[in-house]
């Protein structure tokens, strides 16, 4: 079962297609590529919201679709909910 997406392979987090349960295996799949990474769920991740794909460290840069839509204000690890609370736009 595919339980994240990534549009490109060099996407750096994923959206969760269905609400991901922490400690759960899941698996991804990039829709332009061949990229189908495999990892632990670290915290819940609700549906539509992204997933982390690689450890990530303050001033980091975020790719989802193929574009840049942020950068990391606090340490992310493979496995962790990507949201406000760690990302913030690079606009202000």
């Amino acid at each position: 079962m595919i339980e994240f997406l990534m549009h490109e392979d060099h996407d750096n987090v994923g959206v969760a297609v269905v609400d991901i349960k922490r400690g759960s295996p899941v698996n991804g799949r990039s829709l332009h590529g061949k990229n189908k990474p495999k990892l632990k769920a670290l915290m819940e991740i609700p549906l539509g919201h992204k997933i982390a794909l690689q450890d990530f460290k303050p001033g980091d840069t975020i790719i989802k679709y193929g574009q840049d839509i942020g950068k990391v204000v606090a340490a992310i690890k493979k496995g962790d909910h990507v949201h406000v609370h760690n990302v913030k736009t690079k606009r202000w």
